[in-house]
């Protein structure tokens, strides 16, 4: 894999941590170990990882430690206890964690914590930018850093940037009570590509686009600030051969039989989990102890071993939820338990890899039952490493991983009747079963792995830039306009094709408020003086609009998407016709539609009709418009009428003319050796394709097109224009 070159990884965490002791270890979390395992499974050797080391750290112990950061190629952030306390355990584990998991009852809105975000976001950015080189690619983890995308964006107009998500992304409605959305849209934004774990969080940060900022996509790529943006999907894998292959280890046999030896012939029912309340822990000791009700011929013959990590110790909601956990584990055990048995094992601590799958080896049934997780591994390395084909894995449906594990007994954890029936279900589950489930499962995750995972992302990041630069290369450097200058004042005689809204205009939110302004009356003015200039506007709009705002100006008129056109000094010629009866008729369909879409309205033409919906709820509109679009088509399919979609409006017209065709009967008065067109919309495609191979064509914005070349906006537009129009 050639690209990247350099990759610099940027998280919250660093893989190792920094004890008061300066005495270095692994860090823990699912993130770190995947990325470690990615990069020692590519083959990408310059890398570096930028992140927290844990706790602050002085300049003197930065310095003591430097040559040691230096040889793991790790670099450190310095943020102070206090600021570190409001950026994580405040913004991030307050607001961010719980709103992304739909808890919203949990959320605290705190503007300082929000400062805090930002300040600390700037610091990450600070440290990037002195590792940034021609040559870089910098891969952004996580909700703790939605903000450094954008302000590295600002920094590095041309850096490549890909940034992943590990958490679910909710849906528009719960991310648009955020007082901050547009900053932390508008920071994930600098990202050229931004990664999911599955479909539906894809699709969630799709619609909120849509509906913050009412742009759409084309299979999930779109184009923001002139660029060119993607969002994908890509499930995290595991390291999965790591995981299959421990039970070969030694240490780890000896420990899987420690753990057999200390419950004998009871069946195992495992669960391990961060403390959290997404992860639905209080759920399973419900269903646990339902079945022990329902049960008791299972009683001293199951055990529930839980394991939880602590997380945020800090925090006292969790430290609440830790009691609440506790209370209900020493009830079960006070009702059922006896001397010799005890029904729930609980330990409060954290495993390493050995002695969690030794775990994993060792247990019957494993429990996942998130209320909501991004992807968790747990259950796909539970899967991976049961090599014997044993074992069962029940799954909350609201994990990223169900998506991918569906051979599992799949859950909703909120029924403890549901969670219940499963774990019954799953102590009597004959082997011929399990090896059938679990053999399926596996030959997926071997397949899709980490590195499937990593190489998959870091690919598609190099195919948008390659979209960019080629997008780039269309664009009109100042060296190409001095050649357009000087083809433009050779030549004997010229023609200028020129698009109105989105063109020589921004975009109004109704049609009337698009009139022109005084300079550009001036440079059209300017251009039409010219000797031996023909200056053509061409727009969508009805001709009485643009023999009022243009009236006195030497113009030639192309409207109603060439519909009608009129040479100067002469009068409006109909290039086509449409009945009334059709025109009402299609009319009447719009303004059901009208009636479904707030803020949606018809213009109504002389032989054609449009529907508007810029002004629309965006999300609404793709839906509404959907619908009217099929049926329009069912009306107009077997009629010389044609349905034209353009930007935020759908047109009926008849068929047969377009701007292309309109253009061409100007072209058919004379012999022109200069010919210019400019256009936005998909409309103008039909000018692009249709014009002689030798004409100047150009597209406003960016985006695939039939033209040569691209502006940015309408502004470039009128800078191109003063230029031709200049003497010099």
């Amino acid at each position: 894999m050639d690209f990247p070159k350099k990759l610099i990884i940027v998280s919250n965490r660093l893989p190792v941590t920094v004890h008061s002791d300066l005495t270095i270890s692994r860090s823990p979390g699912g993130l770190v170990s995947g990325l470690e395992s990615f990069l020692k499974r590519s083959s990408i050797k310059d890398y570096i990882w930028i992140g927290w080391p844990g706790s602050y750290l002085s300049p003197s112990a930065m310095d003591q430690l430097k040559s040691k950061f230096k040889r793991l190629k790790t670099y450190p952030i310095s943020v102070s206890s206090k600021q570190f306390e409001k950026f994580y355990n405040g913004f991030c584990n307050k607001v961010l964690w719980p709103l992304f998991h739909e808890f919203l009852s949990y959320v605290d809105y705190n503007e300082e914590y929000w400062k805090t975000y930002v300040a600390v976001n700037k610091v990450f950015c600070n440290e990037v930018a002195k590792h940034v080189t021609p040559d870089s690619v910098v891969w952004v983890h996580d909700y703790h850093l939605l903000l450094l995308p954008s302000m590295l964006r600002s920094l590095f107009p041309n850096l490549p940037i890909g940034f992943f998500l590990h958490i679910p992304f909710p849906s528009p409605s719960i991310f648009m009570q955020l007082p901050w959305r547009k900053e932390l849209m508008e920071g994930m934004l600098g990202a050229d590509l931004i990664g999911f774990h599955t479909y539906e969080y894809t699709t969630n940060f799709l619609r909120t686009l849509i509906r913050m900022f009412g742009i759409d996509h084309k299979s999930g790529t779109f184009f923001y600030q002139d660029r060119v943006v993607r969002a994908e999907t890509f499930p995290m894998g595991i390291d999965f051969e790591l995981f299959n292959n421990a039970s070969r280890k030694r240490k780890i046999k000896n420990l899987v039989k420690r753990i057999r030896e200390q419950f004998g012939e009871k069946k195992i029912i495992f669960s391990i989990d961060r403390l959290d309340y997404t992860k639905g822990i209080y759920n399973r000791l419900l269903a646990y102890e339902r079945l022990l009700q329902r049960r008791p011929d299972l009683r001293g013959k199951v055990v529930l071993l839980i394991i939880i990590v602590p997380s945020r110790v800090g925090v006292e909601q969790y430290q609440r939820m830790k009691r609440s956990l506790e209370e209900k584990i020493s009830e079960i055990n006070g009702t059922f338990g006896t001397i010799e048995w005890t029904p729930v094992l609980y330990y409060n601590k954290f495993l390493n890899f050995e002695e969690l799958t030794a775990h994993y080896l060792a247990s019957d049934v494993m429990l996942v039952t998130s209320l909501k997780d991004g992807m968790n591994l747990i259950a796909k390395e539970f899967v991976a490493s049961r090599k014997d084909g044993k074992g069962v894995l029940i799954l909350s449906e609201f994990a990223g991983s169900a998506k991918e594990l569906g051979e599992a007994l799949i859950v909703n954890p909120n029924s403890i009747e549901e969670l219940t029936s499963a774990i019954e279900k799953a102590l009597g589950l004959s082997e011929e079963e399990m090896r059938e489930r679990l053999s399926v499962m596996q030959e997926r995750l071997r397949r899709y792995n980490i590195l499937k995972w990593g190489t998959d992302f870091l690919s598609s990041l190099e195919h948008v830039i390659a979209e960019r630069m080629k997008l780039a290369t269309k664009l009109l450097t100042p060296a190409l306009i001095d050649k357009l200058k000087e083809s433009f004042h050779k030549a004997h005689k010229r023609i200028l094709f020129l698009d109105y809204d989105g063109t020589l205009v921004p975009f109004a939110n109704r049609p009337s408020l698009a009139k022109p302004d005084t300079h550009l009356l001036s440079l059209l003015s300017a251009l039409s003086q010219l000797a031996n200039t023909e200056v053509v506007l061409i727009s969508g709009r009805k001709k009485e609009d643009l023999e009022r705002w243009f009236e006195g100006l030497n113009l030639n008129f192309i409207c109603e998407h060439g519909l009608f056109i009129k040479r100067r000094g002469k009068d409006w010629e109909a290039t086509a016709f449409m009945s009334s009866e059709i025109k009402n008729k299609i009319k009447s369909i719009m303004e059901v539609y009208v009636d479904r879409l707030p803020r949606s309205f018809i213009e109504e033409k002389e032989y054609s009709i449009v529907f508007h919906y810029r002004n629309a709820d965006p999300e609404q509109a793709n839906l509404r418009v959907a619908e009217l679009v099929d049926e329009l088509l069912g009306f107009t399919g077997t009629s010389d009428i044609n349905l034209i979609l353009g930007n935020k409006i759908v047109e009926v017209r008849p068929a047969g003319i377009d701007k292309g065709v309109a253009a061409n009967l100007f072209l058919k008065d004379d012999n022109f050796d200069f010919i210019l067109a400019i256009g936005d919309d998909t409309t103008d495609e039909d000018l692009f394709l249709k014009l002689p191979k030798e004409a100047v064509t150009i597209k406003v914005g960016m985006g695939t097109s039939n033209a040569k070349y691209s502006l940015k906006s309408y502004v470039d537009v009128r800078n191109l224009l003063e230029i031709l129009a200049s003497h010099e």
